[in-house]
This record gives C-alpha cells, sequence and structure tokens, in this order.
C-alpha cells in the first residue's frame, strides 16, 4: 500500500507533490508514487507552475499562501513543499482522506 511521504519539522510539514503542468484544470489527482499527484493548468516556465503549485495548495489546505512554499524541486515535476504550522495529521485531515 502506497502512502503519503511527509516529515513533521519543529515549524511544520514537509511533503512531495508530483505536479502535472498544462493540464485543463487544477485538481488534485491522488497518490504517484509516495507523494500527492495534481494537476495544474500553468506552464512550466519562469516559476508559473511553483507559484500556482503553492496557491492551489494553500487553497487546499484552506492556509494563507504565505505559509506554503516550495522548498525543492524547482525544475521538475517533483517538488518538495513546506508548509508552515501545520502537523502531519492535520496535513491528512484537510486533504480529505486520513489513510493517505
Amino acid at each position: 500500500m502506497v502512502q503519503l511521504w511527509f516529515r513533521e519539522t519543529s515549524d511544520g510539514v514537509t511533503f512531495r507533490v508530483h505536479v502535472q503542468p498544462r493540464a485543463s484544470r487544477n485538481r488534485l489527482l491522488g497518490l504517484y508514487d509516495d507523494a500527492l499527484k495534481i494537476s495544474l493548468t500553468a506552464p512550466p516556465v519562469e516559476g508559473a507552475a511553483n507559484r500556482l503549485c503553492r496557491d492551489f495548495l494553500a487553497e487546499l489546505l484552506k492556509l494563507p499562501r504565505a505559509r506554503v512554499e516550495v522548498v525543492g524541486g524547482h525544475k521538475s515535476r517533483r517538488k518538495t513543499i513546506h508548509v508552515e504550522s501545520l502537523s502531519g495529521l492535520q496535513l491528512k485531515s484537510r486533504l480529505g482522506v486520513v489513510n493517505f
């Protein structure tokens, strides 16, 4: 059984996403390996997909954009995201699927 990888830190939680750019709409697709798979309408140029990834995840997790940051994989489909002031349990709960 594949589960979402995440690591709790002293100031929040870090997890991975797999981004599908240039999609028809922004949406959560489930899991891809141990990462959260999302589709985004933005193309992967000049940081557009990274900004939309941050904005989409902030909206999905019901958090201000300032608390969500892409910390790795800026030029890759596989990105590392850090969210301030959120635990792993809260992350899974806000995603709506506790068994991720």
